[in-house]
């Protein structure tokens, strides 16, 4: 107990603004969920307006608050929610990988976060629910291109198995943190991060780190 209260004592050095956003009922607030509070509830209602939470963390000996908004996915919202992507440093985009509708308006999404949100902000395409595989209707080769072309980090996740929650939530706040400080850590300091939840049939696209090959293989997870 005593490391717990020592953690929330000691001065933040960074507090990250991340913002997720997508349709309605395709798992932000379950990634958001298992990520903070490492829970998943099966009956979850749909936000409202927005909620945030709150998690610390240490990245490279740095005390970095992420404070996450959950934002709402109906339209009837979204007037109300774009107010809350100015001074995100983060975003994901989520869409449901069971439903082709939900990915085919992450271009939509994405036009309304650039036009809110600073230009430099990271950004993740987030395929999520990838436990339903018999169920998919978004090919994984159609979301890499799209992230390709949008120069976008991408990940397919499971809330409901945890797979790839934590990497994708630590892939954006370590390139923050980078960005930030204007370093980068070592590939093996990204291999430790990466390592942190199990990587499973997923492939991470680290925008501008082509040229370094460690980058490279500490970026694209690959498994049988």
């Amino acid at each position: 107990m005593s490391n717990l209260y020592g953690a929330f004592n000691q001065k933040m050095d960074y507090v990250f603004k991340i913002v997720l956003i997508g349709d309605s009922a395709v798992g932000k607030s379950q990634l958001l969920a298992r990520f903070a509070r490492n829970e998943f509830n099966l009956e979850s209602k749909a936000t409202i307006g927005v909620e945030f939470q709150t998690k610390t963390l240490v990245i490279d000996n740095k005390m970095v608050k992420a404070q996450i908004w959950d934002t709402a996915g109906q339209e009837r919202y979204r007037a109300v929610t774009s107010a809350y992507y100015r001074g995100a440093v983060g975003a994901m985009l989520v869409y449901d990988m069971t439903k082709r509708q939900s990915f085919d308006h992450m271009a939509s999404w994405l036009e309304e976060l650039r036009g809110h949100a600073d230009k430099n902000i990271v950004i993740m395409l987030i395929g999520n629910k990838c436990d339903l595989g018999t169920l998919r209707t978004v090919p994984t080769e159609d979301a890499q291109e799209f992230a390709e072309k949008e120069n976008l980090y991408f990940m397919e996740t499971s809330a409901l198995e945890k797979t790839n929650v934590e990497s994708a939530f630590m892939t954006i706040l370590i390139e923050i943190y980078q960005i930030i400080n204007k370093k980068s850590l070592t590939a093996s300091d990204r291999l430790d991060y990466a390592k942190s939840a199990s990587l499973k049939g997923t492939r991470i696209i680290v925008p501008g780190q082509d040229s370094d090959p460690n980058a490279r293989k500490a970026g694209c997870c690959m498994t049988s």
